[in-house]
C-alpha cells in the first residue's frame, strides 16, 4: 500500500490556523473509479480511500507507516510568508507621512 504524510493547509474561507498543525496519513486508491452508467455517480470499491488518520508529530505518523508497512511520502508544508508591509491600516492616515494621501 501507498501513502502519503502530509500537513493540511489552512481552508481558503479562514485567516487561521486552525486544523493545520496535525499531520494526516492518507491512503493512495488502489482501483480506479467508476462511472455508474445510470445515474452518473462515480464509485470504487477502495475501502482504504476513505481511511484518513491524523497524528500529532509527522515522526508519529512516519512510525505507524513502518510498523504497519506502508511505503509512505512525506509532503513538507510550505510555510507562510510574514506579512511585509510595515505598519497597518491605521497608518494611511497617520499625521506624520512624508506625502500627501488621498484616494
Amino acid at each position: 500500500m501507498r501513502a502519503r504524510i502530509y500537513q493540511p493547509a489552512r481552508t481558503a474561507m479562514s485567516s487561521g490556523t486552525a486544523k493545520t498543525r496535525t499531520w494526516i496519513l492518507d491512503y493512495a486508491p488502489s482501483s480506479a473509479r467508476e462511472v455508474d452508467p445510470l445515474m452518473g455517480w462515480t464509485s470504487s470499491d477502495d475501502m482504504q480511500s476513505q481511511v484518513r488518520l491524523r497524528f500529532a508529530t509527522k515522526e508519529a505518523a512516519l512510525e505507524y507507516a513502518q510498523a504497519h508497512g506502508i511505503e509512505a511520502d512525506v509532503f513538507e508544508p510550505k510555510k507562510r510568508k510574514p506579512n511585509v508591509r510595515p505598519g497597518g491600516y491605521g497608518d494611511n492616515f497617520a499625521t506624520n507621512r512624508r506625502g500627501v494621501w488621498t484616494h
